[in-house]
């Protein structure tokens, strides 16, 4: 067993509780996130994820929602971006009514993992910006672990020939930072975002070869994400 199974199994019987239909739930999430064929959307991520929701919690509406959302936002993961935000969001209709939620929470729930597909929440559409937030919170890591975080992203891409993932990857960061900002909430905007802006900066200058690989350095003084 993951050494992370136990806590995570805790964490699910907190929010979902303790019955038989919920505790198989919870098995089957942890038994997808824990796929061999992941690299960074993993039972680390999954952990990651929940403790970022928590550090966000006070921006949220429903908060319970963000973090049902939270465990089934990358529960299907296949490598294809936006099929597996919807496959995933489908797994979250089908299994959370189960667990005794309405069907109207589920299709909440899923509408939540739908909005991390392209992490643009509407304005004011609170738990889907802690949501979001939540999710892009290794963007703010100390550079050993973005360097990390990076590693395993071309990891799980590893079957994409080196230019075209290079030229990928760096499409979608620079999608990115053509937003406004990379974060929504008060919070993140205030403890994540400037560090989060240099290391995806770094990353398109290395991608595009302007720049050097992503590496371990001296940590700055911005907060992390788990700060």
């Amino acid at each position: 067993m993951s050494p992370h199974w136990p806590d995570l199994s805790d964490a699910w019987s907190a929010l979902a509780g303790t019955g038989s239909e919920a505790a198989a739930v919870g098995a089957e999430l942890l038994a997808r996130w824990a796929e061999p064929h992941r690299s960074y959307h993993t039972l680390d991520h999954l952990c990651a994820v929940l403790a970022a929701v928590d550090e966000l919690a006070e921006e949220a509406h429903d908060t319970a929602s963000v973090r049902y959302a939270a465990w089934f936002h990358d529960a299907v993961y296949q490598g294809e971006p936006g099929k597996d935000e919807e496959a995933s969001a489908r797994l979250a209709e089908l299994l959370l009514p189960t667990c005794g939620l309405t069907a109207e929470r589920a299709g909440e729930v899923a509408r939540l993992v739908r909005v991390t597909a392209g992490h643009a929440p509407d304005p004011g559409d609170l738990d889907a910006e802690v949501l979001c937030d939540a999710d892009l919170a290794i963007l703010a890591a100390e550079p050993a672990e973005y360097a990390e975080y990076a590693a395993a992203v071309r990891e799980e891409y590893a079957h994409v020939a080196d230019s075209d993932f290079r030229s990928g990857r760096a499409r979608v960061l620079g999608a990115l930072l053509a937003s406004p900002r990379l974060y929504h909430t008060p919070l993140a905007l205030d403890r994540w975002e400037e560090r989060a802006q240099a290391n995806v900066s770094a990353e398109i200058a290395w991608l595009i070869g302007d720049g050097p690989a992503p590496t371990a350095q001296e940590p700055t003084a911005a907060g992390s994400p788990r700060d």
